[in-house]
Formats: C-alpha cells, sequence, structure tokens
C-alpha cells in the first residue's frame, strides 16, 4: 500500500514539474544526487526552489560553491528559471540550460567608458521575453531596438508589449511605428489599468511555458504581472506626475506560476541595456538591413561609403530613416568591440596558460640536470 502511495506522489510530482517545463532535455541531463527542482527565487545564498509539489529554502552545496568560484568551464551558478539537482536541502548540480537571457553587467563601463565584457545572467529557460515599454516619456524606439538587439543575441523569442495605451493620444500609431522596425515581432497594446489587451498575453503562458519581462524602471511590469495573475502579487509604485513613470518597486527576480498554465518572471527595472555578446543580435534586429544589404555591389560592403551600397541609397532617398541607420552602426560598433576584446581577452588567458606551463618544464629540467 505504501509503495502505491509513493509511486503515485511520486507520478504526481512529475505531472507538476511537467506543468512548470520539465522535458527530455533536462530529463536526459539529470545525472547524479539528488531529485529535479526549478529555482523559483534567489536571495544571495538561499534559494527557493519547487520540487513539483512542495516548495521549499535551500543553500548550494560547498564543492558546487567552490567550482563556480573557480569559474571552472561548464559549471553554472543557479539563477531564476533553472533546473538543479537538490539533495537534504542543498543543490547538488545544476543542469545545462536550454537558453539563458544576459547581459552586460551592470555599470559595465571599462577604460575610455567602453562597454565591459562582464555577464549577467538575468534568466533561465524562456521560452518568451516581453519587451515593456510604456506609452509615456518612457516610448523610445531606439531604446527597443537595442532590446531587440539583447534578446536575438541570446537566441530568444521577442515579443513587444507597449502599455499604457490609454495615456497616448495616438497608441496605434505608436504600436505601428514599432512594427517597422521590429519585423515579424508581436506587438501588443495594453492598458492594464483598464484590463485593456490582456487577453492577446495569455497566449504565451500556456502550460509549461515560460516568459520573462524586461523593460526600464516604471514600465508596468509589476502592474501588468498583477492584471494577469488576477491579484495583487508584485507591489506597484504609484504614477509620479513630475517623471510621469510608476515609481520602481520590483528588487529581485521570482518565478511565479500563472493561472493560465504557465510562469512568469518580473524583472527589475533596467536602466542600462548592455551587451555581454555578439551572436547575430544586430543581424536579427535590423533584418531590414540586412536585406536592403544583400543588393550591395560589393559583398563585404561596410555601408559607410556610396559607391555601391544599397543601404546608403535607402538612407538616401527615404526608404530608411537616418535613425534607425546611425543605430545600426553604433550597435554594429559595440558588438564588434565586444568581439574584439574578448578575444583578446582568451588569448591572454592562453598565452598566461602557456607561459605556466613552460616554466614548470623548465623547472623539471632545472630539477633533472642536478641529478
Amino acid at each position: 500500500m505504501n509503495g502505491t502511495i509513493e509511486s503515485y506522489e511520486e507520478s504526481s510530482r512529475m505531472t507538476a514539474l511537467i506543468s512548470m517545463g520539465w522535458n527530455a532535455f533536462f530529463q536526459e541531463h539529470a545525472v547524479g544526487q539528488g531529485v529535479p527542482a526549478r529555482v523559483f527565487s534567489v536571495n544571495k545564498n538561499q534559494f527557493i526552489l519547487s520540487l513539483g509539489n512542495e516548495t521549499c529554502q535551500v543553500r548550494i552545496s560547498g564543492k558546487l560553491r567552490y567550482q563556480t568560484a573557480s569559474a571552472n568551464a561548464g559549471v553554472l551558478y543557479p539563477v531564476v528559471g533553472d533546473w538543479v539537482l537538490v539533495q537534504d536541502l542543498t543543490i547538488t548540480k545544476v543542469l545545462p540550460r536550454r537558453n539563458m537571457l544576459a547581459r552586460g553587467a551592470a555599470g559595465g563601463r571599462g577604460r575610455n567608458n567602453a562597454p565591459a565584457t562582464g555577464e549577467q545572467v538575468m534568466a533561465a529557460n524562456l521560452d518568451t521575453v516581453c519587451i515593456v515599454c510604456g506609452l509615456d516619456r518612457d516610448f523610445n524606439v531606439r531604446r527597443i531596438e537595442r532590446y531587440l538587439t539583447l534578446v536575438y543575441n541570446c537566441g530568444l523569442h521577442p515579443v513587444i508589449v507597449l502599455t499604457k495605451a490609454d495615456l497616448h493620444d495616438a497608441p496605434r500609431a505608436c504600436a505601428d511605428e514599432v512594427r517597422e522596425i521590429a519585423v515579424g515581432v508581436p506587438v501588443h497594446l495594453v492598458a492594464a489599468s483598464e484590463e485593456t489587451g490582456l487577453l492577446e498575453l495569455e497566449q504565451y503562458l500556456a502550460s509549461g511555458k515560460t516568459v520573462t519581462m524586461i523593460g526600464s524602471s516604471g514600465a508596468g511590469k509589476s502592474t501588468l504581472l498583477n492584471r494577469l495573475y488576477g491579484e495583487a502579487i508584485q507591489s506597484t509604485g504609484a504614477v509620479s506626475q513630475s517623471v510621469g513613470k510608476g515609481k520602481h518597486t520590483t528588487t529581485g527576480r521570482d518565478l511565479i506560476v500563472m493561472p493560465q498554465g504557465g510562469m512568469m518572471i518580473d524583472n527589475p527595472g533596467i536602466r542600462e541595456i548592455a551587451f555581454y555578446d555578439n551572436d547575430g543580435g544586430v543581424e536579427s534586429a535590423f533584418a531590414d538591413i540586412e536585406q536592403l544589404a544583400q543588393g550591395c555591389r560589393f559583398p563585404d560592403c561596410s555601408h559607410l561609403h556610396a559607391y555601391g551600397c544599397r543601404v546608403l541609397e535607402a538612407a538616401a532617398n527615404g526608404e530608411l530613416s537616418q535613425e534607425r541607420l546611425e543605430s545600426y552602426y553604433k550597435m554594429k560598433r559595440e558588438l564588434d568591440y565586444l568581439s574584439d576584446r574578448q578575444h583578446n581577452s582568451a588569448d591572454r588567458v592562453e598565452k598566461k596558460r602557456w607561459k605556466g606551463v613552460s616554466m614548470r618544464v623548465k623547472k623539471m629540467k632545472k630539477t633533472t640536470r642536478k641529478w
């Protein structure tokens, strides 16, 4: 009888985990001590996990802490959305990620105000990233371009949510302007205070799906989450008349099981959209320019000189806005710089490693000669 009960409880637990996104990919890598769980919240060295049928507060094992501190290749530090193995209230292993949303470290500027190359992982194992932008003073097409580049760099699927539609005289015109620069990306108009447009967002919250929201402080992310959930689970600030923004309230990341069946992560407001890696984000975010570039006379055209350049021709005749082209140039320079820095840094690490090997070999030879 006890065996039957235990079997039923295990089956029930796994069903709950599957509804939270557990699948064959994670099952394949779940080798080691412990049972699978998903990270719901991280607060310094304390982690809230869901085992499917219950939640618990755990710590990270000393071995795993040492490995992550030592920057061992392939060893991950747990973030919200991760799948882990846990034993005796201790995380023993972080399973490989399907994907992750990562940016350059906050305030990441190096010498001469150049972009730094540190990485900050915001969330893992995502299906959709909602770029949330308020139709108040927060509305900025150039900023949306940067968010799109960030999301595409991570290999993730973006959705654009324009909140506070009731505060703008021409919200549909704003949506059309965004659609022009976000080719093929779903764009939704929402007035959370009036619950307008919320139903369209529920399609992304099906069982087993995980959505995260990114945007500026006061863009309306927490209000949107509360409306979708059906009650206030995330505190929000009143709109400040002096700046036209909701006061920033979200200070941490939590994975929340939504009544629609999926899960949502509300990120704190992002002040600076810094990049960490260059993985095709610009090409995807500026697909219209990449399409024009196929008509350039020379395959290695830099789009800086007019002769034979289809991109500059489009900018000259008004087919492509000068502002969008300048934004493209800026992000290309920034990401190319990051690639060069990371490549040079890797070369220095490799050079230092081989220098150490050479020193040890010389030391061994000296020791051998003594004998």
